[in-house]
C-alpha cells in the first residue's frame, strides 16, 4: 500500500494491491493522518488562469489581459485574450496550439536523426506524465509543456522519440536520449523541480 500527495493539488492518492480490501486501505490512510496533514500543507495553492494572473508561457511570465481582439496575442509582457470570453478556456486552447507548433518540428528532427518515424502526435492534459510513446509509434504529450522553457519541451520530445528505439528506461535508452540531445540533463532536472508548478494551473472555474 502506498499513500502520496501530488503537487498538483488534486488530493491524496491511495494505491492498493489487488487483493487488499478497501477498508484495510482506509485504515492505513487514517493511521497516516498526521503525515497526510503535513504533506498537504506543503502543496502550494492552485493557480487560476483568469484576467490579471501571470502565467508562464515558454518559461516567461505573461499577464492575462482582456483586449478588443479576436485571437490571443502576446504583446510585451501581456498575454492578450478576447474580452468577453472565458480567459482560462481561451488560454488553454492557445497553449495547445503553441505546444503542437513546437513539438511537431522537434519530433520531426529527432525522428529523422534516429531514423525511425512516428505515426502521430496527440496532446492531452495528463497529470502523471509529460509524454508517452506507444509500441506502434504514437507520441502523446501534455500541452502544459507550452508553459515550460522551450528547451524543456524539446527534451521531452527527445525523450519520447528515443522510446521509438527503446521502449524502456534502460541504459541503452538514456544513451539514445544523450545522442539526440547531449545537453538534456539540466532540462530534465528543471522539469523534476518545477513541473509540479505547471500542474497547479486551473483553466476552468
Amino acid at each position: 500500500m502506498t499513500l502520496r500527495v501530488p503537487q498538483d493539488g488534486t488530493g491524496p492518492i491511495l494505491t492498493l494491491p489487488l487483493r487488499v480490501p478497501l477498508d484495510q486501505g482506509v485504515d492505513f490512510a487514517e493511521s497516516r493522518q498526521g503525515w497526510l496533514q503535513q504533506a498537504s500543507l506543503r502543496v502550494p495553492g492552485r493557480q487560476v488562469a483568469a484576467h490579471g494572473a501571470q502565467i508562464p508561457v515558454e518559461g516567461r511570465p505573461l499577464r492575462i489581459t482582456p483586449a478588443a481582439i479576436r485571437q490571443v496575442q502576446v504583446q510585451g509582457d501581456d498575454l492578450l485574450v478576447p474580452q468577453g470570453r472565458p480567459a482560462g478556456v481561451v488560454v488553454a486552447a492557445w497553449l495547445r496550439q503553441v505546444a503542437l507548433a513546437r513539438l511537431r518540428p522537434a519530433c520531426d528532427g529527432f525522428s529523422a536523426a534516429l531514423g525511425r518515424p512516428y505515426r502521430a502526435i496527440a496532446l492531452r492534459d495528463t497529470r502523471s506524465r509529460w509524454g508517452s510513446c506507444t509500441h506502434d509509434g504514437r507520441l502523446m504529450f501534455s500541452w502544459r509543456l507550452a508553459m515550460a522553457p522551450a528547451s524543456v519541451l524539446t527534451y521531452v520530445a527527445a525523450h519520447e522519440v528515443a522510446h521509438l528505439a527503446h521502449m524502456d528506461h534502460s541504459t541503452r535508452f538514456w544513451a539514445q536520449v544523450r545522442d539526440l540531445m547531449p545537453d538534456h540533463a539540466p532540462h530534465r532536472a528543471w522539469l523534476k523541480a518545477h513541473g509540479g508548478d505547471l500542474m497547479l494551473w486551473q483553466f476552468r472555474d
